[in-house]
């Protein structure tokens, strides 16, 4: 049995008109800081987005998404926050903000394969 790994995480969410703070889950970033990890699983295709989230801008809201995704892969293209270390890119992506996208709060947890709990998290949480 392997030993077990502490990871955070966030969803992040779509909301569409920020002052009525209502939101729909459209991916999870994951750290796992001892393990090197840090990936976000994000829905992605405008066509969903559109259902999922009716009134926003569904093309851009994808491209933000997209951005996440890259900024947690270290993706040079996604600008200088990107080149941050792992723990300040998480910290970054998870900080409260008033958008169209916006991170839950941090949650904690032990696992023992960091992208199966995120596939997990994105399955029972995102994916509908």
């Amino acid at each position: 049995m392997s030993a077990a790994t502490e990871y955070n995480f966030a969803f992040i969410r779509a909301v569409a008109h920020p002052y009525l703070g209502v939101f729909v889950n459209v991916g999870v970033v994951l750290h796992a800081r001892t393990a090197g990890f840090l990936r976000a699983r994000v829905v992605s295709d405008p066509a969903v987005l559109r259902a999922l989230v009716p009134g926003a801008d569904a093309d851009l809201l994808a491209r933000y998404l997209d951005a996440c995704r890259a900024i947690c892969d270290g993706d040079p293209a996604a600008g200088p926050v990107a080149l941050a270390p792992t723990s300040e890119r998480f910290h970054w992506l998870t900080s409260p903000r008033s958008d169209v996208i916006q991170p839950s709060p941090v949650h904690e947890g032990l696992c023992g394969d960091p992208q199966t709990t995120l596939d997990e998290l994105f399955d029972a949480f995102v994916r509908r």
